[in-house]
């Protein structure tokens, strides 16, 4: 393991670009044997990893390379898509650099998520509860492995944001921004107006959280920014009360079992049963959390409510609660034997084009345009928890005058990054929470 490297990638305040904000440093282990790099883009409407790829395909190999050196990994899959590959002319098989290969996978939901990938490009089979490393595999988002490159070979930090901003709008576009970018601010630009009976969605249509574009921000994980119709499917489903919606479930659910036959998590012989979990009482849950332990294995792609469920009741949702009730107990599931994936997988996998009509976002399928990055704004909020592990220790007061770039915050102790400015400017407001900085 090279930890000169290592360390370089934790200094740049590099973490998932997609997910959760992991700190990417922390993926890397001996043992591993392929490097995946997630391009798959999982969720429709969004182009932001296709326009890096485009534009940017240098330092995502680049990027690559620093992982394989790092962690001494042999061969690297570049896995996407068969129409984006198809979009950026790549085939099978092809060598991008030394030991680095094109890996084309199906068009079909929910590829894109980190084990599906896994196992599409790999064949291996990551055992539920465990790490991509237990199965010689680690894996990187694009954007990710292209802050990477940044922060080794240019000693930048991630300061910026890749992301789509599409849905119901006059055209989807793909930029970079400040992180810490309000997102009205960022709306305003565009001359958008988030009309009545819309709801604005960070991340992609299925997995993607509803957000208030008056207050929220862009984060290093923001993905994409949607604007779509409440009364969609891809939007109705995460609305309402959820206390009530996990009541209806265990009232209303006639255990016809279609939830976990198309279950992808099932799908790869993990032990989850949604239409289990919705008879699953929450106060029951909350008593007896040993009971649904296996919700942690649950990827919240919303297959079980928007393809499968004939009775118009939430599955994920339930799921979700009890993921929570897990969590507050610090508890998951792990497995200690391999699985085998069912026999039928391939053939209830969903095309994409399926699952953007089920979502209800068909009419607003439209190609990604790359237009100028924004560079100049007027304040950012940058939150010190925007990762996995322990916050960033502030190191900056309010009056203090910063550079994009400039450290404001340290890595603590443990898992953690560090956090700097995004733009030029005055510290205004600092806690251990977030630091926000105004332009002067």
């Amino acid at each position: 393991m090279n930890e000169e490297l290592k360390k370089r990638i934790q200094d740049g305040a590099v973490v998932g670009a997609g997910g959760a904000g992991f700190p990417s440093y922390a993926k890397l282990a001996a043992g591993a044997d392929t490097l995946v790099i997630n391009a798959s883009e999982c969720e429709p409407l969004l182009d932001t990893d296709y326009i890096l790829m485009r534009e940017h395909m240098d330092k995502v190999v680049d990027g690559a390379k620093i992982i394989m050196e790092c962690a001494d990994i042999p061969r690297t899959l570049l896995c996407l898509k068969e129409h984006n590959a198809h979009r950026l002319s790549l085939t099978e098989g092809q060598k991008l650099a030394e030991g680095v290969f094109v890996k084309t996978l199906p068009d079909v939901y929910p590829i894109g998520d980190e084990l599906a990938t896994i196992y599409e490009a790999t064949g291996r089979l990551v055992s539920p509860g465990n790490l991509p490393i237990t199965k010689g595999v680690i894996v990187y988002n694009v954007e990710t492995l292209v802050n990477v490159s940044f922060a080794v070979r240019e000693g930048k930090p991630v300061t910026e944001k890749w992301l789509t901003i599409g849905g119901d709008v006059e055209k989807s576009v793909v930029l970079r921004v400040p992180v810490g970018m309000r997102v009205r601010d960022l709306f305003k630009k565009f001359g958008i107006v988030v009309p009545e009976g819309y709801a604005v969605i960070d991340g992609g249509p299925s997995m993607g959280q509803i957000i208030n574009p008056n207050i929220a921000v862009v984060k290093k994980s923001t993905k994409g920014l949607l604007i779509l119709p409440e009364l969609i499917p891809a939007v109705a489903g995460k609305k309402g009360d959820i206390k009530t919606q996990i009541s209806r479930a265990s009232s209303m659910c006639c255990q016809c079992t279609r939830c976990t036959d198309m279950c992808p998590r099932n799908l790869l012989g993990y032990p989850l049963y949604p239409h289990k979990m919705v008879r699953t009482a929450i106060n029951i849950a909350e008593m007896t959390p040993d009971m649904i332990l296996t919700a942690s294995l649950c990827c919240s792609c919303g297959v079980c409510e928007t393809a499968a469920c004939c009775q118009n009741i939430s599955p994920r949702n339930v799921i979700l609660e009890f993921k929570s009730i897990l969590a507050k107990n610090r508890m998951k599931y792990v497995a200690t034997e391999d699985v085998v994936a069912d026999e039928y997988r391939d053939s209830r996998l969903i095309p994409i084009s399926r699952w953007k009509a089920q979502l209800g976002v068909t009419p607003f399928d439209r190609e990604g345009v790359l237009v100028d990055p924004i560079e100049t704004v007027g304040t950012v909020e940058i939150g010190l928890n925007w990762h996995i592990g322990a916050p960033s220790v502030l190191a900056v007061k309010v009056g203090d005058v910063v550079k994009k770039g400039d450290k404001i915050a340290d890595a603590a102790g443990g898992l953690s990054v560090p956090a700097y400015a995004s733009i030029d400017g005055k510290v205004i407001y600092a806690d251990d929470k977030k630091v926000v900085i105004e332009s002067v």
